[in-house]
């Protein structure tokens, strides 16, 4: 029965950490200024109001005992020179009115009352209650009437006394958010951290500053970072020794089946640790190519690697084109892109029948190398998954194929190391289009080796 007006109250509350953080203090200082400027106008009404019935006790006496010895028309001259702030005197009744309705206009008369010793008959009544104004009506010894109009009220407030306390609440608000921005920045750090965190990349450990508790996160995601990074790069290593180690057992059954006499059983088998042997070494090629690329980076023409790769293609009598290619240098590592490059393109003729390589120039400067194919092209949903180690689409595991679910990965982890990105997108009309992305160095700062 709680649970739903906690919810409510929740989705009223700000998203970010920073933004609740940041409301917390804000209210809170808010609340502390209000605080004391409550207590401020508290302050002030009471001083006021003892200002007055002080003011007034002693006024009251001497006032009318002035207008009491003046002439009535030398009391008409000196009634507004005894006009205060909260009170005056007015010679004449009182206007109609209503009994007293407020402890405070009793207070005040039973005040007057006291400072004239009760010699004059009071009449007291209010005349108005928005603002609060009431009237004590007395008679002179001459029978002239004479009213004390009282009109109660805090001390004005200075008019530069809003605009300090809107720079007050500007300054509590900076003050807010320069906190919580301090207290949040090192979390922000980690979460971008957490975000960029791919164990086939080295990036820099976070920096150990700040408050304890962040660095002891700092110092737990580094740990956590290295680990990963180790237990990867030993099983890769495991990986490579397997696929090593297997070769030379698989060949000599190769040498032993070729040595029996010809059959359509030793075909089979034949065949059988043919694409087991393709198997392993992919296996190698696929464990190497996460310990980076090799070699300097040098500057070279896009357009000249891209030709002598499509070259050998079609001297081997593969069904490869070079299409329209943008003239581009930059600085790479020519054989871990051939790599890649002769990846996409195998790629795109075991389940395409042929390839088409191109170049781009995208807005942002990078250079993007598509290899085309008109095959079946892979479903939306498993776009990303075939970039993955030993995945195979369901229609690739057959004979005919022989995927083993390593050539995409290979070139996903080599493009890794080259600092680009792999983007796999289906065309119209059918096929695949396997795009990859390569940033281009300034001639000034050609990009280091890895």
């Amino acid at each position: 029965m709680n649970a739903a007006p906690s919810t409510g109250w929740r989705r009223l509350l700000p998203r970010t950490l920073a933004a609740r953080l940041a409301l917390i203090l804000f209210s809170g200082l808010l609340l502390a200024h209000a605080l004391s400027f409550a207590l401020l106008f508290s302050e002030r009404y009471m001083v006021a109001r003892s200002m007055m019935l002080t003011h007034l006790d002693q006024d009251v006496v001497v006032s009318v005992a002035l207008l009491e010895r003046l002439s009535p028309a030398e009391r008409a001259r000196w009634a507004p020179r005894l006009e205060r702030r909260t009170y005056r005197y007015l010679l004449g009744p009182a206007r109609p009115g209503v009994p007293l309705t407020s402890d405070r206009a009793r207070e005040v008369t039973a005040l007057i009352d006291r400072s004239l010793d009760h010699r004059y008959r009071l009449q007291a009544r209010t005349v108005s209650t928005s603002p609060e104004r009431f009237e004590v009506q007395l008679t002179l010894a001459d029978g002239q009437p004479l009213t004390i109009e009282v009109t109660p009220s805090v001390m004005p407030i200075a008019r530069w006394l809003p605009v300090v306390l809107a720079a007050q609440l500007a300054l509590l608000l900076l003050c807010a958010w320069l906190a919580v921005r301090l207290a949040t920045r090192p979390l922000v750090q980690l979460a971008d951290a957490v975000e960029r965190l791919d164990p086939a990349r080295a990036h820099p450990p976070l920096p150990r500053e700040g408050p304890v508790e962040v660095v002891k996160a700092a110092t737990a995601f580094n740990a956590m970072q290295a680990r990963i990074g180790h237990y990867l790069a030993e099983r890769l290593q495991i990986l490579a020794a397997i696929s090593h180690d297997l070769q030379t057992p698989i060949t000599r059954m190769k040498l032993r089946l070729e040595a029996m006499e010809e059959g359509a059983d030793r075909d089979r088998l034949i065949d059988d640790l043919e694409q087991l042997l393709q198997l392993v070494r992919e296996g190698i090629a696929y464990a190497r190519s996460t310990h980076g690329a090799t070699g300097p980076a040098v500057w070279l023409d896009l357009h000249a690697l891209l030709d002598s790769v499509v070259c050998d293609y079609q001297d081997a009598g593969k069904p490869v084109t070079l299409g329209e290619c943008a003239r581009a240098s930059l600085s790479t590592r020519p054989p871990t892109l051939r790599r890649i490059v002769e990846n996409l393109i195998d790629n795109a003729v075991k389940y395409g029948g042929s390839a088409e390589v191109g170049v781009r120039r995208l807005d942002d400067g990078r250079m993007a190398v598509d290899v085309c194919d008109r095959g079946p092209g892979i479903p939306e949903q498993e776009m990303q998954a075939v970039l993955q180690p030993f995945y195979r689409l369901e229609s690739s595991r057959n004979r005919d194929t022989g995927g083993t679910g390593l050539g995409l990965a290979i070139a996903q982890q080599l493009v890794v190391t080259l600092g680009g990105e792999l983007v796999l997108a289906n065309r119209d009309g059918g096929g695949l289009r396997a795009t990859l992305l390569l940033p281009v160095a300034p001639a000034s700062t050609p990009t280091p080796a890895r």
